[in-house]
């Protein structure tokens, strides 16, 4: 039998369901656990295919907690998003990308050059298939939110599920319940739903630390950067600790852009910035584990300061002159291979199943990846039993299984070969 297609929605339809959707998926509801890249993503997905869903988020808002600065998207990410969004949004999603790199260099930290790659100026670093560009994270996340505002539910934190004839019923923490047909944990590193369906699976401390900061460009923190950076993505390397450095310069701003492609939607501003991480092992950042957990945004701060006083002073001055109260820690996890699992009306994506060292760039484009392979399986269903939306998890797991896994296995390698996470965050 030929898989049945649902029709995308066109950009005027937006939020609304594709006739063929409705009829297609109207009676399939999807609960996703967690409001991060992957999960929204997913919801932007199944809208698209007209697919019911709804996203609940432990977190009180958007932007309660750090969350990060700098993303780096390849084309994993590009044909995800090319998927699963509205077309008007994908090109505002373009539109906002940052200034193409165009060199990859590896510094001592006395600016001495050690290693440089050339991008390919032949390929169009915007195009989804060849997509090789960075974001600014919060508008990523404002897009990806964008017409799902009847369908972000904050303050709804998962705290488990149970299954029964009728489907999942989720279960939250105020006691409340919901139903779905089916429940996506996208529930990050510490994923309550992946601790319930797959209680054996193990997610490891590598003993890695990132202290993430942020610098604005200005006359005087411009003049401090070196040429390098000025050509894309830089490490700098020293001793047992490493700094990993990224320009953001979005190509449009996001205000601007917004009110040229898409007037209903609203994107905050996203100022020139340098994204720095300062990277080691906890006993090389000069603190206890115990003062690394308590620490507020002003202690990691001098932390990162003093992590980097061997550094060039212009790179310690850059460190210094961040905006003090973005200062955040970051602690590297990484998964261990789970075995297959029987599929069912439970499955994972992003961190929840497959969390790695950020060592090569790929946690935020695999969960893009899930989400827009799942939504792909679920379009093409065969029929609406229960046993064809089983069987189309199953399908969505066995590969993501596959390349998930072989990410984190490439992520915790390229740690491994630098034997310490500082030398090369980002190594590609």
């Amino acid at each position: 039998m030929t898989p049945r297609r649902a029709r995308p929605i066109t950009p005027a339809e937006d939020g609304k369901k594709a006739r063929m959707g409705e009829a297609r998926n109207g009676e399939l509801r999807v609960a996703v656990a967690g409001a991060g890249l992957g999960g929204l993503c997913l919801a932007q997905g199944l809208r698209r295919i007209g697919i019911e869903v709804d996203v609940y988020e432990r977190d009180t808002g958007p932007d309660i907690r750090p969350q990060g600065y700098r993303l780096h998207l390849d084309a994993r990410a590009g044909l995800a998003l090319e998927r699963c969004l509205p077309p008007r949004l994908f090109e505002l999603f373009q539109a906002t990308c940052g200034q193409p790199s165009r060199r990859f260099t590896v510094l001592s930290r006395r600016l001495r050059v050690l290693h440089e790659v050339t991008g390919d100026s032949g390929q169009d670093p915007y195009a989804p298939g060849t997509l090789s560009t960075s974001v600014h994270r919060r508008t990523l996340r404002e897009l990806l939110c964008a017409g799902l505002a009847d369908r972000i539910h904050h303050g709804r934190a998962v705290t488990g599920y149970a299954i029964d004839g009728q489907g999942v019923q989720v279960r939250f923490a105020d006691g409340d319940t919901a139903r779905a047909d089916l429940l996506v944990g996208a529930d990050g590193v510490h994923s309550t739903v992946r601790r319930q369906l797959l209680p054996h699976a193990v997610v490891e401390d590598t003993g890695g630390r990132c202290l993430y900061g942020r610098t604005l460009l200005t006359d005087r923190t411009r003049a401090l950067l070196p040429a390098a950076l000025l050509e894309g993505f830089t490490a700098f390397v020293g001793g047992g600790v490493g700094l990993a450095t990224g320009l953001v310069r979005l190509r449009e701003q996001p205000p601007a852009a917004a009110a040229r492609l898409a007037p209903e939607i609203r994107l905050s501003p996203a100022p020139d910035y340098l994204m720095w991480a300062v990277t080691a092992r906890a006993r090389d950042l000069g603190a206890a584990e115990s003062e690394l957990e308590k620490a507020d945004p002003a202690a990691l701060h001098a932390l990162a300061c003093r992590a980097v006083r061997t550094f060039h002073a212009d790179l310690r001055e850059l460190v210094a002159a961040a905006e003090v109260e973005q200062t955040f820690l970051a602690v590297i996890r990484s998964a261990e291979r789970v075995p297959a699992w029987p599929p069912g009306r439970v499955t994972l994506l992003g961190d929840a199943i497959h969390a790695m060292s950020p060592a090569r760039g790929s946690g935020a484009n695999t969960a893009l990846q899930d989400a827009a392979l799942l939504c792909r399986a679920l379009a093409e269903r065969r029929d609406d039993s229960p046993a064809a939306l089983v069987g189309a998890v199953g399908a969505y797991e066995e590969r993501m299984r596959d390349y998930g896994f072989a990410a984190v296995a490439a992520s915790r390698e390229a740690e491994k070969r630098t034997g310490r996470v500082g030398s090369w965050l980002f190594r590609r």
